[in-house]
């Protein structure tokens, strides 16, 4: 339900948060007891947010509320209330395309920028169990199913032209977070900027060629454009495994309040990014040589099967008989018609899988370069080691966007993967 629209704004700390959910009589009896007896913890260690997990005597909830501004920054850098708007609007659709693949919505209220969901327990951060070195067989069914799903559903292929256009518009006031991704994914990296970091001082000669790889300009930029200017579905926007929780039967994936209408190779290209960096980031977590090899065979085998699943299940949902205004079925009538339409799906595959290899390598870039990382590299304690398993990535992840060409398929992207497994680059002191 939504939360009606009265009291403005205000941050929600942990009694006004006990207050707040005290008068809302649902919530009040699916946690139980009474109020002053619930538990109540901030568990967000996002860069944006709030969240809760509130616990009583017969059940949990998560609380999520949006800062005005981005939390790992702080109040200098404000950021819309109305991303929490969008967010509840992805859920809503994700839930209603890929039921039971994201956390149940049980209430909204859109003047506080709260949104409270159920408790997702025992899942954790898929991130996080990847660091331990745990491995998820359901992952890759779960994922490519919902990416499957929520890209196809919300595509030309599926929609009339007129629904389609009604969804963009939609999302269309959720241009700051865009312009979040647009600064810190293919813009900040690329040049001096106030907020980027690396791993000082192994990586500082790396971070120059960057500044000066006009190459990599030309690739990073394009694929930019590709973003801003291809509303091709609605995508969840930070498709990563810090927005995924999981345990080895359920996957849910979480947070979708980057979410618009952009090109769908970024949200796949977003999974085999992180996939990636966790095989590249192994290496730094052994305490002894080979002791996660088999993790790491696992990690590829499942950027080999989120690829190939992804793309069976989306290719079935488009043969199944599409009703969207896109290859309208009266031109491609007849035998002739469908061997050629067939052909078509295939070129388009082709297309969607050159986007995703490239904003896969944007998306690794970023996390080393740019101003969030994430702890599958930033918890590896030797510095010269996390150092040298971020310019694998890094390696893997520049020629992938310049030399995309060279990447027909998945296997290509793994088979450079495992091949610069223990390559040892130059670093610029030690």
């Amino acid at each position: 339900m939504t939360g009606d629209r009265a009291g403005d704004y205000r941050i929600l700390h942990e009694a006004a948060l006990r207050d707040y959910l005290a008068g809302l009589p649902d919530l009040k009896a699916l946690l139980g007891g009474e109020p002053a007896a619930w538990e109540i913890t901030e568990v967000g260690d996002g860069n944006l947010n709030l969240v809760f997990i509130v616990k009583g005597a017969s059940g949990g909830i998560a609380v999520k509320q949006a800062l005005p501004y981005v939390r790992l920054v702080g109040e200098s850098w404000p950021l819309p209330l109305s991303r929490a708007h969008y967010e509840y609007l992805a859920l809503s659709k994700q839930a209603e395309l890929a039921p039971g693949l994201v956390p149940a919505l049980l209430h909204h209220n859109e003047a506080l920028a709260l949104t409270v969901m159920e408790l997702l327990e025992p899942h954790i951060i898929m991130r996080k169990g990847m660091v331990a070195g745990t491995q998820y067989p359901r992952f890759v069914d779960d994922i490519t199913t919902f990416m499957a799903q929520t890209l196809f559903f919300t595509s030309d292929l599926a929609l009339s032209a007129a629904d389609k256009k009604e969804a963009i518009a939609a999302f269309a006031g959720n241009h700051a977070l865009c312009k979040i991704t647009e600064d810190l994914i293919f813009t900040d990296p690329y040049r001096i900027a106030e907020q980027n970091r690396w791993t000082a001082p192994y990586l500082d000669g790396l971070a120059a060629e960057l500044r000066d790889d006009m190459e990599l300009h030309v690739a990073i930029s394009r694929l930019k454009l590709k973003f801003m200017a291809s509303p091709e579905a609605q995508l969840h926007g930070d498709l990563h495994t810090g927005s995924i929780m999981v345990t080895e039967r359920q996957t849910r994936v979480i947070d979708p309040e980057f979410a618009f209408y952009g090109p769908m190779g970024f949200d796949v290209g977003a999974v085999l990014a992180n996939l990636l960096m966790a095989y590249f980031a192994s290496a730094g977590h052994e305490r002894v040589p080979g002791e996660r090899q088999a993790f790491e065979i696992w990690v590829l085998e499942t950027v080999e099967q989120v690829w190939s699943e992804f793309a069976r299940k989306f290719l079935d949902l488009w043969r199944a008989g599409a009703a969207g205004d896109a290859y309208p079925a009266s031109l491609f009538a007849g035998e002739n018609g469908a061997t050629r339409l067939e052909a078509e799906r295939q070129a388009y595959m082709q297309r969607l899988f050159a986007d995703t290899v490239g904003f896969a390598a944007a998306k690794t870039i970023r996390r080393i370069f740019g101003l969030a990382h994430n702890i599958d590299f930033e918890l590896i304690e030797d510095a010269r080691k996390r150092a040298i398993s971020e310019a694998r990535a890094v390696r893997l992840a520049r020629a992938m966007m310049v030399e995309t060409g060279a990447f027909p398929a998945i296997t290509d992207v793994t088979g450079a993967a495992r091949k610069l497994r223990d390559w040892q680059p130059e670093l610029s002191a030690g």
